[in-house]
């Protein structure tokens, strides 16, 4: 028993493994069979792949700097109007509204004038008065230096008449002593009337002198009255816009304080800031000292056009405005102030309907600055910020040249040394390009035209 279970186990085991052989027969010459099928694949040509890249030549030249700055659109005058007497206001202008235009000279509003008219006709009756008291002295001064001569005759006549009884009571003993009393007492008479008479002439210049200061007070108090008067009436210093207004029909009003603001947009100013490095390098001064040699300020500007564009409208009409003066410099931004200046008849549109330049609009205002010499303009994102710009060979190989940047311009930047006329600077945006790259060269003909079109804009502007 034991002997058949171990033959039937024996014979199982030689059928497994006669099994796995035959299918390991099998797999093997299906593997050679495949093998036997296949062909020999072609060998490949290796070819350097070309990048494509716009270029631009580079065309040395000389570039006008352009200084891009902001401010706001501000009337060089704006006068707050204050009333100069007090009283109660009877008349106003009929447009008397925040907007409205008002020509020179027309009255803005009237305080009521009565009292002022009074005092006005006081003044006149006590200078009249005073006037008439004058002619009065000079009268009196004229007829008392003529009695002054008939006085004097009288006393001459009174000592010739006591000399001569004098002498015939002493000398010829004719007469008494009474007679030569009475002479001498006569004599003095004329002469103590002669002296006060002296005396009064010798007043008459101070009284009248002092007739003439209180004539003087007195016109000058009426000059003041009449002055007090016309100052009831407001008027329009200047062709103005009424920017706001608190004066009302029957409102009483108080000298000083300010109850109108008027605009004078004959003249508009922007004040400019400019960083103080940008103004150092660019601005043009053209030396000449606006006071005297002692004073420590910045010399004149040159008077050069600038471009004027509201930030609205930034493709609309540009205005153009001239350079003016240097307001101020401050030492915590480190800006330097400028002012432009823009007439009222330049700050219009030529084209009806469309807006003019006024007070309250941000513009962005374009300032000519000095001229590069000799460099070339290229698009910002052609220059790393590094310092260097990636330029196509003559074998159409990628090439990385350090440059000089002489200055940055809204999208420009311009190279004053490190590349040569005619080279090809690679204007296409490339990340980590491999040195000796082989490009494909493209000339940038767009890039081009916006170049040309910046350069002509800076010439217009200067």
């Amino acid at each position: 028993m034991n002997q058949s279970r171990v033959r039937s186990s024996f014979r199982l085991i030689v059928v497994r493994f006669l099994i796995c052989v035959a299918i390991i027969a099998i797999g093997g010459a299906s593997m050679w069979a495949l093998a036997s099928m296949r062909q020999e694949p072609a060998e490949a040509i290796r070819t350097e792949r070309a990048v494509p890249v716009e270029v631009l030549m580079a065309q040395p030249e000389d570039v006008q700097v352009i200084i891009s700055e902001h401010g706001v659109v501000r009337p060089r005058s704006i006068v707050r109007i204050a009333p100069e007497v007090s009283g109660v206001v009877v008349a106003v202008h009929p447009r008397l509204d925040a907007g409205e235009m008002i020509p020179a000279g027309e009255l803005l509003f009237q305080i009521d004038p009565r009292d002022y008219e009074a005092g006005v006709a006081s003044a006149e009756a006590n200078t009249a008065l005073l006037t008439t008291q004058a002619e009065r002295v000079r009268t009196e001064f004229a007829n008392d230096r003529a009695r002054l001569e008939t006085i004097t005759r009288t006393r001459n006549l009174a000592r010739e008449e006591f000399d001569r009884i004098h002498e015939l009571y002493h000398q010829d003993e004719v007469g008494t002593r009474s007679m030569v009393d009475s002479a001498e007492r006569a004599y003095n008479q004329a002469k103590d009337a002669q002296d006060q008479m002296q005396q009064a002439l010798a007043v008459y210049p101070i009284r009248i002198r002092e007739i003439e200061s209180q004539i003087r007070a007195s016109e000058a108090a009426l000059q003041q009255a009449r002055t007090a008067l016309e100052r009831t009436r407001v008027v329009a210093p200047f062709d103005g816009r009424i920017k706001e207004f608190t004066v009302q029909l029957g409102q009483f009003v108080s000298p000083g304080s300010p109850v109108l603001t008027l605009s004078d947009d004959s003249i508009l100013e922007i004040s400019v800031p400019v960083d103080s490095r940008m103004a150092r390098q660019w601005m043009r001064f053209n030396g000449e000292v606006q006071a005297n040699e002692g004073s420590a300020w910045f010399s004149r500007l040159e008077n050069a056009p600038v471009t004027i564009r509201w930030t609205e409208d930034s493709e609309g009409h540009a205005w153009i405005g001239r350079l003016d003066r240097v307001e101020r410099f401050d030492d915590q931004t480190r800006t330097l102030t400028v002012a432009v200046r823009i007439t009222g008849a330049e700050a219009q549109t030529p084209r009806a309907g469309t807006m003019p330049l006024v007070e309250g609009m941000f513009c962005r205002v374009d300032i000519p600055g000095r001229m590069l010499e000799r460099v070339v303009a290229l698009p910002h994102w052609a220059v790393s910020y590094t310092g260097t710009v990636f330029v196509a060979g003559e074998d159409n190989r990628l090439r990385t040249v350090p440059v000089e940047v002489a200055h940055k311009q809204g999208d420009f930047v311009y190279v004053a040394d490190g590349i040569a006329p005619g080279d090809a600077v690679v204007v296409t945006r490339m990340i980590d390009p491999l040195e000796n790259t082989l490009l494909d060269v493209t000339l940038a003909g767009e890039l081009e035209a916006v170049d040309i079109e910046l350069h002509a804009a800076s010439g217009a502007a200067s």
